[in-house]
């Protein structure tokens, strides 16, 4: 696995309302998402899916976003804010080795991982904090860039999630993506 992260600057480019082109993110989303829940994004970068996400839960919802880089953190912010969703979504930075949630164990109903496992050191950390993280049956949608890893490392890293009590339930299909839908049993 890679273990790189994306420089900061970058979260423009996959920001960019021209990625909605190739990815939608209501349309990928929204069958797993409804009012009312909680969501955990890990990775939001500058908010791609995180301000969707925010919409797509509604008033009573919350998206939680946790990002190792405060840049991305402070840029996702004032987005929200510009799209008058700041109230939905609660950003958090994490450290290199723990997404530091412990606040959150047991109250995430979806979890977003979208392009990112490869860029973390300890997947299967990441797994565990997840997992303890989500409901009983909660979901995690993994998605994997297929140009940047491969069909072996993308099966190993769905591998150490089924180890950390998940099971997959769908393979989405997501434009340029390997993906696996999991839930937490």
């Amino acid at each position: 696995m890679e273990n790189h992260v994306c420089p900061w600057y970058m979260g423009y480019l996959l920001a960019s309302p021209l990625r909605r082109l190739y990815h939608h993110p209501e349309n990928m989303l929204g069958p797993y998402i409804t009012p009312g829940m909680n969501i955990l994004e890990i990775g939001p970068g500058m908010g791609f899916f995180s301000l969707p996400m925010a919409r797509l839960v509604g008033a009573h919802g919350r998206v939680t976003c946790v990002d190792l880089q405060e840049k991305m953190l402070r840029s996702l912010e004032r987005r929200a804010l510009k799209h008058h969703l700041s109230e939905r979504i609660v950003v958090h930075r994490c450290s290199e080795s723990s997404l530091q949630i412990e606040n959150l164990e047991g109250t995430i109903d979806f979890a977003l991982a979208f392009a990112v496992v490869h860029e973390v050191p300890n997947q299967e950390t990441l797994f565990l904090e997840i997992g303890r993280s989500l409901r009983h049956d909660g979901l995690l949608l993994v998605a994997e860039p297929r140009g940047h890893v491969t069909d072996e490392n993308f099966d190993k890293t769905i591998a150490i999630a089924r180890q950390k009590s998940m099971v997959v339930v769908d393979s989405p299909n997501i434009n340029g993506s390997h993906s696996s839908l999991l839930k937490k049993i």
